[in-house]
């Protein structure tokens, strides 16, 4: 697969029109969308668009909030909007709440971030970036303005960074998916010596995900949409849903 990063967007503003964005990049880089290729979003750029920024300043943390704020060392303001932005808390330590997201996947504060956030007034740095209200329906919205603009049938990968449970590090993994599969199911297919597969699942809108976060990076590189071409598998409607683990499956929890 080829994957290339769209160069000379600006920096988003609130109610900037993002696939019109990418479409102008797109013209920069003498890219012709194809039928079967794939945009890979990231999180930060769709939140700004979609104003999902919240000033600290604004918020007035519960009673939940002080307490879990004390336990874990944290702005209590921050703390409140992290709840405000998950089902339930799963774990926590100092400087660290680990939550069940609203979306329904487990990560670290929810998603709620500072970095790469600039907020107006006197005091820019007590503004924070949450998660799009619904991931899925960002992608969609951007994958039709994308056809409509150009015929091409694309899918698109809204993504975040996101730590892993038994590893060190962060990476890649999709958040919103449409046109594309999230999850493949290989189980039926021969292996190397005919043998049925039994098991296996890939989850490929992750594996997508985490190599255009390669190209993307994580500080000041200004290179939040990846155009992926050539991937060796058919592009269907999908969700982030097929990718969550149904909680009776969920031995950890």
């Amino acid at each position: 697969m080829i994957y290339t990063a769209l160069p000379g967007l600006p920096l988003i503003q609130p109610g900037d029109d993002l696939a019109a964005m990418i479409l102008e990049g797109l013209e920069r880089t003498s890219l012709v969308l194809q039928n079967g290729d794939v945009l890979v979003v990231g999180q930060k750029v769709v939140s700004k668009a979609e104003a999902r920024l919240i000033n600290l300043e604004d918020v007035t943390p519960s009673a939940e909030a002080l307490l879990l704020a004390e336990e874990t060392e944290k702005d209590p303001r921050l703390v409140e909007v992290i709840l405000r932005e998950s089902n339930h808390v799963v774990r926590k330590r100092v400087d660290l709440i680990i939550v069940e997201h609203k979306l329904g996947f487990i990560c670290a504060n929810a998603g709620v971030d500072h970095s790469n956030v600039r907020g107006m007034g006197e005091k820019p740095s007590e503004w924070v970036s949450v998660l799009p209200e619904n991931p899925d329906a960002s992608a969609q919205g951007i994958r039709q303005r994308i056809h409509d603009a150009t015929g091409a049938d694309i899918g698109v990968l809204i993504i975040d960074s996101q730590g892993r449970a038994w590893r060190l590090g962060t990476v890649g993994a999709v958040i919103g998916v449409a046109g594309f599969p999230a999850l493949l199911d290989l189980r039926g297919r021969p292996d190397l010596y005919g043998d049925p597969l039994q098991t296996t699942q890939v989850g490929l809108a992750d594996e997508v995900a985490a190599a255009a976060s390669v190209l993307m990076g994580q500080a000041d590189e200004c290179r939040p949409v990846i155009h992926v071409r050539g991937l060796p598998y058919d592009l269907r409607e999908g969700s982030l849903s097929e990718i969550l683990r149904p909680k009776e499956l969920d031995l950890f929890r």
